[in-house]
């Protein structure tokens, strides 16, 4: 559950950012090719954020859809699956969105 080793960085950073300051929400950017399961997230984050400048804060995830462009026919294609492959049957593709794993931002009171 790699989930839980992202948790702990993202409070990490967070609760080092905040120096001292009481941390109420946390939003995330993770893309959804980064295979980080949201829910999961949320409930590693809840746990390590105990006794932390972070405990009770709120965790929201914007997941943005993998995207690629294609070299062969010039598109770009939003993923519905994890094949990267673009519909025109080319395998020569660049992958420009879905990998983000990002602290967007934080609301300290």
């Amino acid at each position: 559950m790699h989930e839980l080793a992202i948790a702990q960085s993202v409070v990490d950073a967070v609760c080092e950012r905040a120096a001292g300051r009481q941390v109420h929400a946390v939003r995330l950017r993770v893309g959804v090719l980064t295979a980080v399961v949201a829910d999961s997230m949320r409930f590693s984050f809840d746990l390590v954020t105990e006794g932390t400048a972070a405990e009770g804060a709120r965790l929201d995830i914007d997941q943005p859809p993998g995207v690629l462009h294609c070299r062969t026919c010039d598109s770009d294609v939003t993923l519905t699956d994890l094949v990267l492959l673009c519909p025109c049957g080319s395998a020569d593709v660049e992958i420009t969105s879905g990998r983000e794993l990002e602290i967007i931002s934080m609301r300290v009171g």
